[in-house]
């Protein structure tokens, strides 16, 4: 919807949990784009050839209000004249790092990864990196340039941030030589500065029940959220951007399309009771997110959300993540004598028991042996958080 914008309301827009196109009433076809991470920039919209057309002016606030509806009138009386001012700039422009990573970014990420994935690693460019490079040619980046850039986000206290940040860069870089853009990437010979170990927390079912407890204390969207984290094993992303139109109640099933999971092929999560309960128990908000304030976007704020769990939690509780829930599920599954393969399947992993050609060739969808299974595991957090807990409920082996 079309705002009619001025300096004071661009300069107080905070961004929202999704990138937004904000269209200047002023100057039809000019929009303000404003990311996750708060970063904006202007681009201007037309049709050219039949087709329509994004031309992007650079960023806010390099670009005042009135500077970008001049570049914007510019832009449109080129498209008057028979000209596509995208694919003149395009044609004009030198092969910057920013030109580049804009480039990727519309080119491959958002056409190739996940919209989670392609922000993040978005994020990452344009936090990290851009305000280091901008302005310079992209072949003039060099290995030394690439530790510079870590070094920095190491010394800000987020080492994890900067192996994200290199494999985001390496990337962009591979990316760019693939498209005979660059020779060579300079992140070539660059190891992670952080060594990583995987995690293996796992939740002993005191700490799981007081998570359960707690999340019920809080309430509201973010409760349900590590409500169904606990019941059903899967990613925390999954779930939070949980959509009506991906729930049937009635058949206690819940169907992930391709685009919502990491493989092409969508997931199908059997919903036990207690699942489904918590999903009925629940406000309807808007039509399309289930765990949602305000009907537009998906609950997020995850840090916070946590901090708040955290405090209604024993104070000697040994440090936890959310994702620790996700192997919390796969090892009381197991401690329930639900074979492996139930829980892959269940978790919708593709390695272990299903990676390599095993995985070419299985095509056993393991829909009943799932349903049992998170049946099983639903009871056995139901019995677990009760006042009154069955000591002989749901201990018996699920067979597969």
């Amino acid at each position: 919807m079309a705002q009619m914008l001025t300096a004071r309301s661009i300069a107080t827009l905070n961004p929202a949990a999704e990138r937004r196109e904000i269209a200047d009433r002023h100057m039809p076809g000019l929009y303000l784009i404003v990311q996750p991470s708060g970063a904006k920039s202007w681009a201007v919209r037309y049709r050219y050839a039949r087709r329509s057309r994004k031309h992007t002016l650079g960023p806010y606030p390099a670009i005042d209000l009135k500077a970008a509806r001049d570049l914007a009138g510019k832009a449109l009386r080129t498209v008057a004249e028979g000209r596509d001012p995208g694919r003149e700039k395009r044609a004009a422009a030198p092969d910057t790092v920013e030109a580049i990573a804009r480039q990727f970014i519309e080119r491959h990420c958002r056409r190739s990864n996940r919209p989670h994935t392609a922000a993040e690693t978005q994020r990452l460019i344009e936090r990290n990196v851009l305000p280091r490079w901008r302005g310079r040619l992209a072949r003039d980046i060099t290995r030394r340039d690439i530790l510079d850039v870590l070094d920095r986000v190491v010394d800000a206290g987020t080492p994890i941030t900067a192996n994200r940040t290199l494999a985001a860069v390496r990337k962009m870089f591979n990316w760019a030589v693939a498209r005979d853009i660059l020779l060579s990437s300079p992140c070539v010979g660059v190891k992670p500065p952080t060594a990583e170990r995987a995690r293996d927390r796992v939740l002993t079912d005191l700490e799981l029940r007081n998570v359960w407890m707690a999340a019920g204390k809080i309430g509201g969207p973010f409760g349900a959220l590590v409500h169904l984290l606990v019941l059903t094993g899967q990613r925390r992303d999954e779930c939070a951007r949980i959509e009506y139109a991906e729930v049937d109640l009635a058949g206690r099933l819940w169907v992930l399309p391709p685009g919502r999971v990491k493989k092409a092929k969508g997931h199908e999560v059997p919903l036990s009771e207690l699942a489904v309960a918590i999903l009925t128990a629940l406000p309807r908000i808007g039509d399309r997110y289930v765990l949602t304030t305000s009907g537009e976007v998906a609950v997020s704020g995850y840090s916070k959300g946590k901090k708040r769990l955290d405090a209604l939690l024993p104070p000697d509780m040994p440090p936890w993540r959310l994702h620790d829930l996700r192997r919390s599920v796969a090892s009381g599954m197991a401690r329930l004598g639900i074979n492996l393969p139930v829980i892959e399947k269940v978790l919708n992993h593709t390695s272990g028991s299903f990676g390599g050609i095993v995985g070419v060739y299985q095509k056993h969808s393991f829909a009943d042996e799932k349903r049992r299974a998170l049946d099983a595991w639903g009871a056995f957090v139901a019995d677990l958080v009760s006042d009154h807990p069955q000591q002989n409920v749901v201990r018996l082996k699920v067979e597969a």
